[in-house]
């Protein structure tokens, strides 16, 4: 179809066949740039004939003629050539209008064709479609079913713009279908190897501007998928006007999309290989709507950081040579209602004032269901938006480096969940979880297991893993449920699962991936920890993963390991009555057994005051006083164990209840109104003392993960239900700490200690009268005697409170 053209800023207007002196009309213009199509005369009428046949023509239209190369005043240069038909073919329309075609942009947009420039729009329920470049005005034919189409006399493709006429507007607007690709060979090449280390600056939507023209461009990883559309605000939620383009054998789908914003909502139409669509989430949004909305969110960061101090010392001392405590966090319950930049206000003066070096904050990328605390993880790339956007959430971690707090949050690369909008048969077949049904369900939450074999999948983990120290500033990784990743028998019976190449139960691709991830990111992010959440004796989860053990494994590269043996065993102890305690010492002594097999963390997790198992407080025996003697006695024992301490927020004040992430910790039992406030007070005021002392105490932490940083004095004092032991600084320099779990004072106790210390101070006591304990304490200087005891060659004598922990250094 000829298209109407117009030279002057006027709108369009049907011509006559007459040439002017200075000006082609619309249909001479079609004429003039006809092709001769061969040289010989025998078949110059028939290969005109054949090529000219299938375009329509208006009434008194000729074939094309013969002409001489001349120009016009809007600028054309025509060659002698046989116009073509600039309408799309019927499989063209037919794989565009069902969301099955590969490449949109090979045949929308402006092309060189024989007799001059195709230009072709794809625009449902526009009316009429113009293309404006300069003063060149022209209106495209009608095909049909949205699709516009126009011939134009033009030697090469100008800038154009589109004037889309609808119902009841017009629009002028950029065509997408104009821009080159947005992604380059190396991130193509990147993405093809698996080995995209950023890789949230290749996928996912990012505003940016395109040869001088602002909008988002948007790209997917989508294999499997016949056609992929972008739909979303921006087109009232119909993206069958925006198909995506496939780049080569990678997988991925891309297209810029002008005008297109931050803030903007979005999915991806996916036609699956059976031909039906689903509508997906991004699975590299940076951003998403509030729960229980799914759409994906535009996002474009404008945060300006203040932490340079912080980052600039971070990797001056190892996590496991440095002072380690950290305050487990639930952010939406720590204060529910508080925004991250509310948070901001109050978490990092509260941590600071307890003295914790670090928060663990539990998973904060997004999540459809509250109830999961965030361990099912829809969005991988995104800060969960109950509490604010991804700059608000940098804010938050921001101001807690200022307050000279580290920021560690739970990452979950073991599963995802099955909805029906996310990750679970992304592109209509297995995609990020395993092909095998064996392979892929979780059999404890209903979830779907990642393929860690599969290069793309790792990728997309690996480069999350990044993107959170790297973009927010994270100083380290809680990798949850690792366990689970490891063994490919993990809650399964026989016959449910398939043994590895080997005929082993270990996830050889989950071992690899763990390693690959840990290696990434230690190399990249300078003073980042990674800590496994591992349940099992598998060995060399901190060993390096270059170093090969026993078990023929490199290590797992992870910095430090949850101890749940020394939780699981120190609890069950602590819950005993004291009168049974005797017949179980051992469970509080086989720690040191294995101690340092691993570098560790001692955690009182959430996961220990959930589901009936009670507060720790509740946990412990005896009456009101004895409960919280208890408790105050265990954690002066836990923060003088080996090891980083780790405790879930309410904890620190001796919660009675049960956490609950509807209200989460009773901050009222703190409220001076209270009758018992000073109870929980006091436990509180306890725990800030223990990391005042811990923290100035070198011997507490500086050899955590060396034998020579530990000395018994009395373990198997077993009926007397108590223990002590020497922390030893690297020069020696010890602490002294002393248990006792009987419900009565040991007056006189006699311990052996070293003989070149000329006193010894006590410097905490958990009986302390302002813990609201019994004050049985010990004010003066001990001196040791000559006498030896417990194999030392001197000794002391101590007034040991009831359910207490004590510690003494040199005075």
């Amino acid at each position: 179809m000829t298209p109407r053209l117009s030279s002057s800023g006027s709108e369009p207007k049907k011509t006559t066949g007459k040439k002017t002196a200075g000006k082609e009309t619309a249909k001479a213009a079609k004429k003039a740039v006809a092709k001769k199509a061969v040289a010989k005369k025998a078949v110059t009428k028939k290969a005109v004939a054949k090529k000219t046949a299938p375009q329509k023509t208006a009434p008194n239209k000729t074939a094309p003629k013969k002409t001489a190369p001349r120009e016009d005043s809007t600028g054309a240069s025509p060659e002698t050539e046989v116009a073509v038909s600039p309408a799309l073919d019927a499989g063209d329309r037919e794989r565009l209008l069902a969301g099955t075609h590969h490449d949109p942009h090979a045949v929308l947009g402006g092309h060189r064709v024989p007799g001059g420039v195709a230009f072709r729009a794809f625009r449902p329920y526009a009316r009429a479609v113009t293309v404006l470049s300069g003063e060149l005005r022209v209106e495209l034919h009608d095909d049909g079913d949205g699709f516009f189409s126009g011939l134009v006399p033009l030697s090469e493709v100008p800038l154009y713009r589109l004037l889309v006429a609808y119902e009841e507007t017009v629009q002028e607007v950029e065509d997408p279908y104009r821009f080159l690709p947005t992604l380059g060979e190396l991130d193509l090449h990147l993405l093809g190897e698996g080995r995209h280390e950023q890789l949230w600056r290749a996928l996912g939507a990012h505003p940016t501007t395109r040869d001088g023209v602002a909008g988002t461009r948007f790209a997917v990883w989508a294999p499997n998928a016949r056609g992929v559309r972008v739909a979303g605000g921006f087109n009232f939620w119909d993206g069958t006007g925006h198909p995506m383009r496939s780049l080569g054998s990678t997988g991925v789908w891309e297209l810029f999309l002008p005008g297109v914003g931050a803030g903007e909502l979005y999915k991806f139409e996916i036609t699956r290989p059976d031909g039906s669509r689903t509508f997906r989430a991004d699975p590299l949004a940076r951003r998403t709507e509030v729960p229980p909305a799914t759409s994906s969110v535009v996002h474009a960061s404008h945060y300006t950081w203040g932490d340079e101090e912080w980052l600039a010392h971070r990797a001056d001392a190892p996590a496991h040579e440095a002072p380690m405590s950290v305050y487990e966090v639930h952010l939406p319950s720590w204060r529910p209602g508080l925004t991250y930049r509310e948070l901001a206000e109050q978490l990092p003066a509260y941590v600071a004032d307890l003295g914790f070096t670090h928060v663990e904050l539990m998973p904060v990328a997004e999540h459809p269901f509250g109830g999961s605390w965030g361990y099912q993880v829809t969005g991988f790339y995104a800060p969960t938006a109950r509490l604010g956007d991804p700059d608000d959430f940098k804010y938050l971690v921001d101001r807690l480096h200022r307050a000279g707090i580290g920021v560690l949050m739970d990452w979950v690369p073991a599963h995802f969940p099955r909805d029906d909008w996310a990750l679970a048969e992304f592109d209509g077949r297995p995609l990020y979880e395993h092909s095998d049904p064996l392979r892929a369900a979780h059999p404890d939450w209903g979830t779907l297991e990642f393929d860690f074999g599969r290069r793309e999948v790792r990728n997309f983990l690996v480069a999350n893993a990044v993107y959170w120290c790297e973009e927010f500033h994270i100083d380290g990784l809680r990798v949850d449920a690792v366990a689970s990743m490891l063994y490919l028998d993990y809650s399964r019976e026989p016959g449910q699962w398939t043994p590895n190449e080997h005929g082993g139960r270990e996830n050889l691709d989950a071992v690899a991936f763990l390693q690959e991830m840990n290696a990434t990111l230690y190399r990249r992010v300078p003073g980042v920890v990674t800590v496994a959440e591992e349940s099992t004796a598998w060995d060399g989860v901190t060993r390096a993963t270059h170093h090969q053990g026993p078990s023929g494994f490199g290590g797992l590269g992870f910095g430090l390991k949850w101890n749940m043996g020394w939780m699981h065993d120190s609890l069950e102890y602590m819950s005993r009555e004291p009168v049974h305690r005797k017949y179980h010492h051992g469970e509080l002594t086989f720690s040191m057994v294995y101690a340092y097999s691993e570098n560790y963390v001692l955690p009182i997790s959430h996961d220990e005051v959930v589901h009936g198992k009670k507060s720790l407080v509740s946990k412990m025996p005896g009456d009101w006083w004895q409960q919280r003697a208890n408790e105050r006695a265990y954690l002066g024992y836990m923060w003088a164990h080996p090891g980083k301490q780790l405790l879930f927020m309410g904890q620190e004040f001796a919660q009675g209840a049960e956490w609950s992430e509807a209200h989460g910790p009773d901050w009222w039992l703190l409220d001076p109104e209270y009758g018992a406030a000073a109870d929980h007070r006091g436990v509180r005021d306890l725990v800030r003392d223990l990391n005042t002392v811990y923290r100035a105490t070198p011997a507490l932490w500086r050899r955590d993960t060396h034998p020579s940083g530990f000395a018994w004095v009395v373990g198997d004092a077993a009926e007397d239900d108590v223990l002590a032991f020497l922390r030893l600084d690297a020069d020696g320099t010890p602490l002294l700490a002393v248990s006792n779990f009987a419900p009565v004072v040991r007056s006189g106790y006699r311990l052996g200690v070293p003989d070149d210390v000329p006193a010894w101070h006590e410097v905490l006591n958990t009986d302390a009268a302002r813990y609201g304990g019994g004050d049985v304490v010990t004010p003066d200087p001990v001196k040791p005697e000559a006498q030896g005891w417990h194999g030392r060659p001197a000794s002391i004598r101590l007034t040991l409170p009831p359910l207490a922990t004590v510690w003494l250094r040199p005075a």
